[in-house]
């Protein structure tokens, strides 16, 4: 991905698992891929990397679900409109 000097990269978490085993824990897989993401955008902030507030979770969805469960939904909504802007 080329970046202009300057430009901003608006950056997206989009976390999941195929199974809803240990969800109920306190710190789960979901937040784990999220803070490692997290880390990594913001590793990135001196390239104009920039994290939305939005955060997708997708817990337990089948591997078949995945363009049409909620999160996933409205990750691609939000993708959509972005990149429209």
């Amino acid at each position: 991905m080329t970046v202009k000097k300057g430009q901003q990269v608006r950056c997206a978490i989009y976390t999941r698992v195929s199974t809803d085993h240990g969800l109920d824990q306190e710190f789960n897989s979901l937040d784990a891929q999220y803070e490692a993401s997290r880390a990594y955008i913001r590793s990135q902030a001196h390239a104009g990397w920039l994290q939305i507030r939005m955060r997708y979770d997708d817990g337990g969805a089948s591997l078949a679900a995945t363009r049409t469960d909620p999160p996933s939904r409205n990750f691609w909504q939000t993708f959509r409109r972005a990149r429209s802007t």
